[in-house]
């Protein structure tokens, strides 16, 4: 099986969770993080689950699963251990063309869900392909190590910087060459050494006055 990578914009969207246990309350705070408006149906639920729903962060329906519950939703997660009940869900989506994933069954899941490494906008999605969930785990765990704060710092001021170009009327591609360059410098480097001056240094002579480190982050 070879899977197409993408990452999904699911803000707004509709998605549902069915199941309420630990592992649809870990899929439940994953769309809630991405802004996912999220609906889970479930005869029994987590103290998580409940504590969202009564933060109004997204809305419980302690019931049985329904087929009609797939209506206007953009796409759902599966996580009971009723194998019957999941297949009949996945059959429900496929007929709808939905996005349907089964927890730790790959092979009725139309997209799956990889091993993830987060450092504020910096994402790192490991798969592989359903054979080893384990494996994924461990290389998560890895890149854990070597992956710090820093990055989220980093793309952080990244953006900041991009964001203030375009005010300026800067076209996408000129200002290329000053990303580029900001990066062999060594800015990376800077922020996990957390040398605040000399990156405003780099900052200055790179891209003129206005582009303070400290300031950038503010914003």
């Amino acid at each position: 099986m070879k899977y197409y990578p993408v990452n999904l914009d699911v803000r707004n969207r509709k998605c549902l969770v069915v199941g309420g246990g630990s592992v649809g309350t870990r899929k439940v705070k994953t769309l809630l993080e991405c802004g996912a408006t999220v609906t889970v149906i479930s005869k029994e639920m987590s103290k998580d689950l409940k504590k969202f729903a009564a933060k109004e962060m997204l809305l419980l329906k302690e019931r049985p699963y329904r087929s009609s519950d797939l209506e206007n939703m953009f796409l759902v997660i599966c996580t009971t251990s009723d194998e019957k009940l999941n297949l009949k869900i996945n059959s429900d989506a496929e007929k709808r063309n939905m996005l349907c994933n089964v927890a730790d069954v790959p092979e009725v899941c139309n997209f799956i869900l990889p091993a993830i490494v987060q450092r504020g906008d910096l994402i790192i999605a490991i798969s592989t392909s359903g054979n080893s969930p384990a494996f994924a785990k461990k290389l998560r765990k890895d890149l854990e190590k070597q992956f710090g704060q820093e990055y989220a710092v980093f793309l952080t001021l990244m953006g900041a910087i991009r964001k203030k170009l375009l005010t300026e009327n800067h076209e996408p591609e000129a200002h290329k060459h000053l990303f580029e360059k900001l990066i062999k410098q060594g800015v990376l480097d800077m922020i996990r050494e957390n040398k605040k001056a000399t990156i405003s240094n780099l900052l200055l002579k790179t891209l003129g006055k206005g582009y303070e480190f400290e300031e950038l982050l503010k914003d």
